[in-house]
């Protein structure tokens, strides 16, 4: 096969131009008689078994050369690209520029490539820094109050609200008289000794009794996320259904058996100890996050295919999506409450998007320079691993495991965490 001439184009785009020759092409025409004949049987041949002069005839000469020029295609792109160590994305886009029987086939293949780092910023020095937070014995004490909050006991009571009971509540919110869209609530649980979002809210309710209402105004905050009332006067009318007592468990050695632990000391310790750790976690994470900004913004790139932008961009909408559901509210309403399409949404995801790719690209670069590579053994280990956590039934789920293309993306995920803990030794400062 003659070499192709391979042009790099603007947009991280490669073009090919082939000219394969007759005798080139000759195998690839002699599977299209194959094809055609079994695919269309020709009278006095058993299928598959008629010659090219044959279905030339029957069907003509130019059905062989378009049936064979997919092979052709596929065959000259694919041996070209592993030849050139060309790193290619998605579809290419091919067009024939000559088919004619007998003559050379020329086409042009154009394929997005695998954005580049043109300058990779030095990484040997420290990017970042972890700044850890040292958890103050105020701190476990507040987690251990939330403790107590979550076992507290509600009693009814007949008596006039105070700031440390619960009212149960019907309450309808107004706007120049008129009730203000899902202001209307029922059996709304105030907890008056809490931080309620509209200020002065709960000291409105003290002094009530169950089966009272109390009418008032209060103004909404300024940064309210619904526009038409934010820092706007509005009035309230809350009927008092029920009035309830909150009693807290005594904090003693009790309460921390009741919790699993032999003693209140080893509850402290525990708290102060889970705090440090998840305290100690965010701090890695946050300057993990500044060490890859870092190297990203001070190194420099090829361009990026559009495809690989778009590509980035639908799997944040899709983890957008996923997370806003996951917190009980649907797509439109969240692209409603931001004014946006969601044509306009992935408009503003595209910045971050190429960040995205770029840390991926810059990422890949060093797992190279670190000789961070997967072999089959911790690869199979890791598969392993997975599979003892899905159940012999579950037969779908653990061939899908056992696949090549998971077996990639498993290889994938253990080579991104080699390297991120190589950049992080040289990059980050403890």
């Amino acid at each position: 096969m003659s070499s192709p001439k391979i042009t790099f184009l603007p947009k991280s785009q490669v073009e090919l131009k082939f000219a394969v020759t007759s005798e080139e092409a000759k195998p690839y025409l002699e599977q299209a008689v194959t094809e055609i004949s079994t695919a269309k049987p020709i009278k006095g041949f058993r299928p598959g078994k008629a010659g090219y002069d044959d279905v030339k005839r029957e069907y003509g000469e130019m059905l062989i050369w378009e049936t064979a020029l997919e092979r052709i295609v596929r065959a000259n792109y694919v041996k070209t690209v592993l030849d050139e160590n060309i790193d290619t994305l998605g579809s290419p886009h091919i067009s024939v520029d000559k088919l004619v029987p007998g003559q050379d086939i020329e086409f042009t293949v154009t394929a997005s490539v695998m954005p580049q780092v043109t300058n990779l910023m030095d990484y040997t020095q420290p990017l970042a820094e972890v700044k850890k937070h040292e958890i103050k014995d105020e701190e476990a004490d507040k987690a251990i109050q939330d403790l107590r909050k979550m076992r507290r006991t509600e009693t009814a009571v007949d008596r006039a609200l105070t700031l440390d009971d619960l009212a149960i509540i019907d309450l309808e919110i107004t706007k120049d008289n008129v009730p203000v869209e899902g202001g209307t609530s029922r059996d709304y649980r105030v907890y008056l000794n809490e931080a309620h979002y509209i200020p002065g809210f709960a000291q409105k309710l003290e002094g009530a009794k169950k089966g009272e209402t109390v009418k008032f105004e209060l103004e909404f905050p300024k940064e309210h996320y619904t526009k038409a009332l934010a820092g706007q006067k509005a009035g309230f009318t809350a009927t008092v259904k029920d009035v309830l007592e909150l009693k807290l468990p005594e904090l003693n050695d009790e309460f921390a058996k009741n919790l699993g632990l032999e003693s209140l000391a080893k509850l402290q310790e525990l708290i102060k100890s889970n705090l440090q750790q998840e305290a100690d976690s965010k701090a890695e994470e946050a300057a993990e996050i500044e060490m890859l900004e870092k190297l990203v913004k001070g190194s420099r790139f090829s361009d990026i295919p559009d495809n690989l932008v778009n590509e980035e961009v639908h799997r944040m909408l899709h983890e957008l999506e996923d997370g806003v559901e996951e917190q009980g509210g649907n797509m439109e309403d969240y692209l409603s409450s931001l004014k946006k399409t969601k044509d306009q949404l992935k408009l503003d995801l595209v910045p971050q998007a190429i960040l995205r790719v770029q840390t991926a690209v810059a990422l890949k670069e060093i797992a190279g320079r670190e000789n961070c590579e997967v072999d089959e053994k911790e690869l199979d280990a890791e598969i392993d691993r997975i599979l003892e956590r899905i159940k012999p039934e579950d037969k779908e789920v653990r061939e899908r495991v056992s696949s090549a293309e998971y077996r990639d993306y498993v290889s994938a995920q253990i080579k991104n965490r080699k390297t991120l803990k190589a950049l992080k030794e040289k990059a980050l400062k403890k």
